[in-house]
């Protein structure tokens, strides 16, 4: 088994995350023709925004001999299996089987990730974040042994495939995972994928979070319930924003933010990932200024409760608007730097959205434009 972790350092938070789920090859495609080909999986933008915040991790991730990406995480090569590949089709998005703005195709599958493929220590956090089928219940229960608290993104429970690889959703009842809630701390949905459970019946069992894109998010608990605000955003490729989000989320907890603040970090990444095609690139003087706004929060909000327990955690402390104000206006970085560069290139076409990523090397195919 071949998996690695970012190397620590003094910056670094103490506490580790165990992130399990399969890279993907990931085709974008629209009017028939291939817009684009790029690196992905939850995975994949999940460790990019830990790597972003200076989050230690471990990634347990399967991949076959035919993984074209260059990754700064190993992950294990099955030699008897090809890569998970989906197809996205976003000129398809109304029909029946849609997920709202496109149709998703697992086109190859690569093996499920089994309990003994984990590491045999500790974790203060785990992310259980699938997208072929790869997480089994067994390895979910094995996670929740090794790790403090685990997070789950619902798609890793609740999706299943048809006989044409079509990605379709079935209830989280009858996914083989409910009896596991309990022993669940977080676990994340998007609106449409929300349906496919009980909220107010789940929530008795563990905090449940729910993404709607352009209009932020909502945080249930046994006891109560939270909007949080979003981000205005140009969305070209939806591709991997609700990834960031709990990317960003999960990194503000461990970051030691409370949960309202650590939600609004999450609805931050998926802004910025939906305004770029594949897994995105974030302009490293915007990065700056964000893990200073994050540790300036957490001294705010540490001189604010002298103890920290689930109810303060759930409870919006003041100063929360003006951290959604400081972040959003770190996005004026980016618009100032593109803008600069395009004063320094020869008049084109091209638009802030085709960057590629700094975490793979591969020729993905770049689109001018994409409305949906």
């Amino acid at each position: 088994m071949v998996t690695t972790t970012t190397p620590q350092t003094q910056t670094s938070p103490n506490q580790s995350v165990l992130i399990v789920g399969n890279y993907c090859h990931d085709v974008l495609l629209q009017g028939g023709a291939v817009v684009a080909e790029t690196l992905g999986g939850a995975v994949s933008f999940i460790s990019n925004v830990f790597s972003c915040l200076s989050v230690s991790f471990h990634l347990t991730s399967k991949v076959g001999l035919d993984f074209k990406y260059p990754v700064n995480y190993n992950p294990i090569v099955v030699p008897t299996s090809k890569t998970t590949a989906f197809h996205a089709y976003f000129d398809l998005g109304h029909s029946e089987t849609a997920h709202q703005d496109r149709v998703l195709k697992r086109v190859e599958s690569c093996d499920p990730i089994f309990p003994s493929d984990l590491p045999c220590k500790r974790f203060d956090f785990g992310m259980a974040v699938g997208v072929g089928g790869e997480i089994l219940p067994e390895t979910l229960e094995e996670m929740v042994e090794i790790c403090d608290a685990v997070f789950v993104d619902i798609q890793a429970l609740i999706r299943v495939f048809d006989k044409n690889g079509t990605v379709k959703l079935v209830g989280l009842k009858e996914s083989g995972f409910y009896r596991l809630l309990p022993r669940v701390k977080f676990l994340k949905a998007s609106s449409e994928e929300a349906m496919f459970m009980d909220v107010e019946e789940v929530r008795q069992w563990c905090c449940v979070v729910v993404t709607h894109g352009k209009y932020g998010c909502e945080v249930y608990w046994k006891d109560g319930e939270m909007k949080i605000g979003p981000f205005v955003a140009n969305q070209i490729d939806p591709t991997g924003a609700g990834d960031s989000f709990f990317g960003g989320f999960v990194g503000g907890l461990v970051h030691g933010l409370v949960v309202p603040d650590a939600a609004l970090l999450g609805n931050f990444f998926g802004s910025l990932t939906v305004a770029q095609i594949g897994l995105p690139k974030f302009d490293l003087r915007l990065l700056q200024k964000v893990k200073d706004e994050v540790q300036r929060r957490k001294l705010h909000c540490t001189s604010c409760f002298e103890r920290r327990d689930d109810a303060l955690s759930f409870t919006k402390p003041p100063g929360h608007e003006e951290f959604h104000a400081s972040l959003a206006s770190t996005k004026l970085i980016s618009t100032c730097t593109i803008q600069e560069r395009h004063r320094d290139l020869p008049r084109s076409t091209r638009t802030e959205e085709q960057v590629m990523s700094p975490r793979y090397k591969g020729a993905a195919k770049v689109v001018t434009e994409i409305r949906f």
